[in-house]
């Protein structure tokens, strides 16, 4: 009898394929490249001069006034352009020139609190800043006081020797000037700031020295937690550092707003 044929048994295997990756791995290599892009810019910022760090620190302080406008920040961390050495050094000494004199007026020693002169990255910048019943204009008034016209005399027969630029910028705080619709804030800080303008030029500045007159009313205050404060109240006077004293382009074509 012949032998039986065996069975022929097939085994068939399931192929287990791997589960779907996502794109979990996209998220964190985007991590990981701004995490080196972080890095590498805190490398490059401490190759930089001071002058970079203070410009860089001023904008994430606030961006919205650094970041436009040249000259207006009160700590003066606005866009940082080159000084020259010579240029300095003329700014330094019609500051310490002005402090001197101011000093040494009798009339003038009693208002040196009101007086802010300050060497920024944007230059020399001079503040009238106005006490509560008015001290360098006449109460809610664009007429100049005794001591304000003093003040731009004694600062015109500085600036005239200075082939530095000027700019003038009037402010003023949040209190509404009157009820008279055609005329507020806005007009009062722009006539104080062009007083002070022709004053200054009446007494040999450059009629093509003074490059701006700036009027912003109660926008770039200077005590913001306080709108009504007087001291928001003030002129202020930016000898530009620029190259050979000139302002920089950005800071003629730039407009609002600051600090």
């Amino acid at each position: 009898m012949a032998a039986k044929a065996a069975p022929i048994i097939v085994i068939k295997k399931n192929a287990v394929h791997g589960a779907h990756h996502g794109g979990a791995w996209k998220v964190a290599y985007a991590d990981f490249v701004t995490a080196m892009m972080a890095l590498f810019i805190v490398l490059w910022l401490m190759t930089q001069s001071d002058q970079v760090k203070k410009a860089v620190a001023g904008y994430f302080n606030d961006p919205r006034g650094t970041a436009s406008l040249l000259g207006t920040t009160m700590s003066g961390n606005g866009p940082v352009v080159a000084v020259t050495d010579a240029n300095r050094q003329r700014l330094e000494q019609m500051k310490q020139k002005l402090e001197k004199e101011i000093q040494s007026k009798k009339e003038l020693q009693s208002l040196a609190k009101q007086i802010e002169i300050t060497i920024t990255p944007e230059g020399l910048r001079i503040e009238f800043v106005e006490g509560r019943n008015g001290t360098f204009y006449e109460s809610g008034s664009a007429r100049l006081s005794g001591s304000g016209q003093d003040l731009l005399v004694l600062l015109a027969s500085e600036l005239k020797t200075l082939p530095n630029d000027v700019l003038i910028e009037g402010h003023t705080d949040a209190t509404p000037y009157s009820t008279d619709a055609n005329y507020g804030n806005w007009e009062l800080s722009a006539d104080r700031a062009n007083a002070a303008r022709r004053l200054l030029q009446q007494n040999g500045v450059r009629s093509n020295q003074i490059t701006q007159v700036r009027g912003y009313a109660d926008q770039l205050l200077r005590v913001k937690n306080n709108p009504y404060d007087p001291s928001n109240r003030r002129i202020t006077i930016l000898v530009h550092n620029g190259p050979n004293g000139a302002a920089p382009p950005s800071a003629l074509t730039n407009g609002l707003p600051a600090r």
